[in-house]
């Protein structure tokens, strides 16, 4: 069922300093002013503003899928790189493995999930990867700066984009067809970078929840890929976290929220040094695999993740 309300130019809907509304079922917002809702209650917090001529949308939904969550703890496998110089290596036994959304092939999920494995998909939904076969669909508009290296070939998103938004909603459908059962959209910390758009916190938590919000109603569960600055605020809408070098960067307290709500924390740490996840160096090894928190799975691989070394402290 669908309503629709429209706030005219002369009004806003707006939380006063001390009060909240709240919308049931519930929704979220988007920058140009529309409001879906598909959860089944969402509260707007105090100094939240819905703009002069927005409009609200109400989407319900009685039957919405059940959402399969990983389990907990897990034990994971990550390998996006797969190609003819890097096969899908599938001799792992783990809980969770982490695929290449659209370069893993509906055959390769289905053996996975056949084998035991909850499948993870990867997809970007904060850069412009050119390689994808959708990246027609962005405007010139919506490309900001190149990431940092090695990944200097895709650029930033502005995710306050209408536009962005539909074509992550449509990667979510994708991975829901080919059988995946979460996914992991990655790149969603860009106001924390120099993306070449004035992204603030609260365009991120937006984006974030809503990104989450679409997985739910597809039936999928979400990952929330790094963005440790907003982990307690993003916690409660995301369903296991996937975090890179927080032993490198002595941050990995940041993700005890996931693991106190019994949500998996999946971690990998990169051998910057020669790439060769440090094999023969005993040391280095222990130094990560050490003292890690009930519920975090830890592996040392390739940035690349092309499956070239693994190292597992499980």
């Amino acid at each position: 069922m669908l309503y629709g309300i429209t706030v005219d130019d002369s009004a806003i809907l707006q939380c006063g300093a001390s009060q909240s509304i709240q919308v049931t079922p519930s929704a979220e917002v988007d920058p140009s002013g529309s409001l879906e809702l598909f959860a089944p209650v969402v509260t707007f917090d105090p100094g939240f503003i819905l703009p002069g001529g927005a409009l609200l949308s109400v989407v319900t939904d009685p039957n919405l899928p059940t959402v399969e969550l990983p389990p907990f703890p897990a034990s994971w496998q990550w390998q996006l790189l797969v190609d003819g110089s890097h096969p899908l290596n599938t001799i792992y036994n783990v809980d969770i493995y982490d695929v290449d959304m659209e370069d893993t092939s509906v055959s390769q999920i289905t053996a996975l999930k056949a084998a035991g494995r909850y499948v993870v998909c990867y997809y970007s939904a904060g850069s412009y990867e050119p390689w994808r076969s959708d990246e027609a669909k962005f405007q010139e508009s919506e490309l900001g700066n190149p990431l940092d290296p090695p990944f200097g070939q895709e650029r930033w998103l502005d995710v306050r984009s209408v536009n962005v938004r539909q074509i992550m909603r449509a990667r979510m459908k994708q991975a829901k067809a080919k059988g995946c059962q979460a996914v992991e959209p990655d790149n969603v910390d860009g106001y924390t970078n120099n993306p070449g758009f004035p992204l603030t916190g609260d365009d991120q938590l937006l984006y974030n929840r809503h990104l989450a919000t679409q997985a739910h109603a597809l039936g999928l569960a979400i990952a929330l890929k790094n963005d440790l600055d907003q982990v307690e605020s993003l916690v409660a809408s995301f369903d296991f976290a996937i975090n890179e070098q927080c032993h490198q960067y002595n941050e990995c307290e940041t993700l005890q929220p996931f693991l106190d709500a019994e949500k998996p924390v999946l971690n990998a740490e990169y051998d910057l040094s020669d790439d060769n996840c440090y094999a023969g160096n005993t040391a280095a090894r222990n130094a990560i695999c050490t003292g890690n928190p009930a519920g975090m799975s830890v592996l040392i691989l390739p940035q690349l993740l092309d499956d070239s070394c693994r190292y597992s402290c499980d």
